[in-house]
């Protein structure tokens, strides 16, 4: 098999091959030897149909399908041969002479693995930031807890933020009933934003058995493309008004959360504990990304375009997961920035494993299986799961060789330690775009 290469751009590669003739002669002809005793050709007994008559009839659909895959077979060879990591399939075949007792030549045009080295690690400058949890940190956090198990309880009374208004109401946009736009025994809570300014600033200082008008202006990005930038003419009819009700901080309360002594000192030690892994994953994840987006930016490679296409057909089957309707529908460019980010980042993270030659850690693996299960009743059942379950166990060997990269990373870059509070590290501050 004589193979010759061409560079046409960084990845691409076409890739010409010249197969000898009695490869492909001999299958197609052992084939249509196989056939001789299965073909049913009218005017001639079964298995006494001439030879020249099964190639004249089939020789040509034979050779076609043996073609197809001594090029398959072929392709590959080549690239091992001449040591081509090939991406994904063939983007292109070009048949250049083909025929029984011809040698098969054809040209493949092919995008392999970018070839570069790790960028300069000691330029990257990470910031790693660390907070102490105050009693206040524990303090707010218990109300959270508080707040998640409040009741809400009718109250004679105006509605004020803060309350939840049980409400019937109907709108209108140039007379006419939209669409979502009538409900019934609807629940609002005031001052939570989830409904929009006007609407919640309405139903402020109505009380139960109150009925008003009131217009509500849609913004110019709602949703609704019909309602966007228009102002809507409600009918509110309030059936109720509540007022939450927290709960007592007592030994029946704090059972509920696994403290079996129901003491407030346990109760405080959990409740510290539980902050502890949170503020320490988040770190963690912040400066995750930080290392990321440094290798990402350090580095310009070309994407091969069938990992590309793969890896958004990976982000549509999530997204289908994660969210009740087909995603099939949505066209690849939506989510093609990204999924050429990631599939750089593979290849990025890839090389690092290589070149640092980082191997498999089964003792991190099990301190991160301890941690997993660390904030479960029965951790023994927990990490047994994982263990039994190879799909779940990958999922835990990649993210520990995720944080050894990260660590390997760090070991090299500048870090920056920024000491912080609990609040800032668990709700930052959004930035301005």
């Amino acid at each position: 098999m004589q193979v010759s290469v061409e560079s046409t751009g960084n990845i691409e590669r076409k890739i010409m091959i010249e197969v000898p003739s009695e490869r492909v002669d001999q299958e197609v002809n052992k084939r249509l030897k196989d056939m001789r005793g299965r073909v049913k050709i009218d005017g001639f007994r079964p298995g006494k149909v001439p030879p020249s008559v099964i190639k004249e009839r089939y020789g040509q659909a034979v050779f076609q399908e043996v073609a197809g895959e001594v090029i398959q077979q072929t392709l590959y060879e080549a690239a091992n041969q001449e040591e081509i990591r090939i991406a994904g399939g063939p983007t292109n075949i070009e048949p250049d002479a083909m025929g029984l007792g011809k040698p098969l030549k054809y040209t493949a045009t092919v995008e392999v693995y970018p070839e570069f080295e790790i960028g300069a690690i000691d330029s990257l400058s990470i910031t790693r930031q660390s907070a102490d949890i105050e009693d206040a940190d524990i303090d707010k956090m218990i109300e959270v807890l508080r707040k998640q198990q409040q009741e809400w309880v009718v109250v004679e009374a105006a509605a004020e933020d803060g309350n939840q208004v049980v409400v019937d109401f109907e709108g209108k946009v140039d007379g006419e009933v939209f669409d979502g736009g009538v409900s019934e025994d609807y629940s609002v809570e005031l001052g939570a934003g989830r409904m929009l300014p006007d609407f919640e600033k309405a139903l402020v200082g109505m009380s139960a058995g109150e009925e008003k008008e009131a217009d509500v202006a849609f913004p110019e990005d709602y949703q609704a493309d019909d309602l966007k930038g228009k102002t809507a003419q409600f009918t509110l009819k309030v059936r109720e008004v509540k007022q939450a009700v927290l709960p007592e901080i007592n030994e029946e309360f704090i059972k509920k959360f696994g403290v079996e002594d129901g003491t407030d000192e346990s109760f405080r030690v959990d409740v510290r504990g539980n902050m502890e892994r949170e503020l320490d994953q988040r770190i963690k994840a912040s400066v995750k990304q930080s290392v990321m987006d440094g290798l990402f930016d350090l580095h310009e490679i070309d994407a091969p375009s069938a990992l590309v296409k793969d890896e958004i057909g990976h982000m549509k089957n999530e997204m289908a997961q994660n969210n009740q309707f087909d995603p099939s529908s949505l066209p690849d460019d939506l989510f093609k920035d990204q999924a050429e980010r990631r599939v750089k980042l593979g290849l990025i993270v890839g090389e690092i494993i290589k070149q640092a030659k980082l191997e498999k850690d089964d003792a991190k693996i099990d301190a991160m299986l301890n941690d997993l299960a660390a904030s479960y009743e029965d951790k023994g059942a927990v990490i047994e799961y994982y263990k039994s379950n190879p799909q779940a166990m990958q999922t835990v060997e990649a993210a520990v060789m995720e944080e050894m990269i990260v660590d390997w990373v760090l070991d090299q870059a500048t870090v920056i330690d920024e000491k912080t509070d609990f609040e800032g590290i668990m709700n930052p501050a959004p930035t301005e775009a």
